[in-house]
């Protein structure tokens, strides 16, 4: 892919794009946010690259076209792993390929990956270099400001700078140290306080690069108002999830200021036939509707929609109907 269409589409979708967050932005997730966003650009759930490239799971990769763009996140520490990780993730069709330097769980502290490398900015280097020499798309790396008992003024200039020699144009930093001991990840989300300034002090030492800020964004007015102070992009995680409507529904007009602002009761409507379809594939009623029981967050009939689905979707022979019906408790009548 050349530079011009990286920085064309790419760049242009990561003015706002939704985090990958594990055991939440599965394919389901996905095609649901895609639905209310032409635009977002959006992210995969953490793959290792071990279980794809010792264990064969290559059934981790799969995403449907109507996702795109859509990216591959990737977790590993060796360079050569995840070079053929990142050609597998190129072949199946992504995007972008990122490497997660920011998730503090034990498991990927385990693997010497995740947010532990922040305190090897030359081994994530040579890992950027080996996988932009595998693929055609863009490679980027997702990091924290530091982990520990690093001082961020210090480390995280050096860490860009090396990601940056290694060909890495564009990163997302979120604005929160990580303690790899002593908090948990949920607490790693919420307890280390955010530096938005130190990101904002990132583009200006690093003009040339595409920057993304995450952590604690919570509305498109923030979303607005980082971009208007000179950032590149904006990365929401749970809020995107937790209330998508609300991020996601007004984005194409206010970020790209292209399309409609898009209906969460259209959206369920459109749902339908992709329910259908997956679960004649085998998938479950709740492994798709889990993803939407925030879609009318904040309106009335919302409580009632979330207990109709969480209630029912597990249940034997659950299906559209029930979908239906709990669109009802909002609507007063069937999709």
């Amino acid at each position: 892919m050349s530079e011009k269409l990286i920085k064309s589409d790419i760049w242009r979708s990561s003015r706002l794009s939704v985090a990958p967050m594990m055991d939440w932005t599965d394919r389901h997730c996905r095609y649901l946010h895609r639905l209310l966003s032409q635009e977002a650009l959006l992210y995969t759930e953490m793959v290792t690259a071990p279980a794809l490239v010792r264990g064969g799971a290559l059934h981790l990769l799969d995403h449907s076209v109507e996702e795109h763009p859509v990216a591959l996140q990737l977790g590993g520490s060796d360079p050569a792993e995840l070079a053929e990780a990142a050609r597998l993730g190129g072949q199946a069709g992504y995007d972008e390929i990122n490497l997660n330097c920011g998730c503090p769980s034990d498991r990927v502290q385990s693997g010497a990956f995740g947010a532990v490398l922040m305190k090897s900015p030359d081994l994530v280097a040579e890992c950027v270099a080996a996988m932009q020499a595998k693929v055609d798309v863009e490679v980027t790396v997702k990091c924290r400001i530091g982990v520990d008992d690093q001082d961020p003024q210090e480390v995280l200039p050096g860490f860009i700078a090396a990601i940056a020699a290694a060909g890495c144009k564009r990163v997302t930093i979120h604005a929160r140290k990580a303690w790899l001991k002593g908090l948990s990840p949920k607490e790693n989300r919420d307890i280390p306080p955010l530096d938005y300034d130190i990101v904002h002090q990132m583009k200006a030492e690093f003009p040339a690069l595409h920057i993304s800020i995450n952590g604690g964004i919570t509305s498109l007015d923030q979303v607005v108002e980082h971009l208007d102070r000179g950032l590149d992009g904006v990365m929401v995680g749970r809020a995107a999830y937790h209330q998508p409507s609300d991020i996601l529904c007004a984005a194409d007009r206010r970020i790209y200021g292209t399309g409609e602002v898009s209906d969460p009761v259209e959206v369920v409507a459109q749902m339908l036939g992709y329910i259908d379809d997956e679960m004649a594939k085998g998938a479950r009623l709740h492994q798709i509707t889990r993803h939407m029981l925030g879609l009318f967050a904040g309106r009335p009939g919302a409580r009632n929609w979330r207990r109709v689905l969480s209630e029912g979707a597990s249940r034997p022979g659950a299906g559209t109907e029930l979908v239906e019906a709990a669109l009802q408790q909002v609507t007063g009548q069937a999709a």
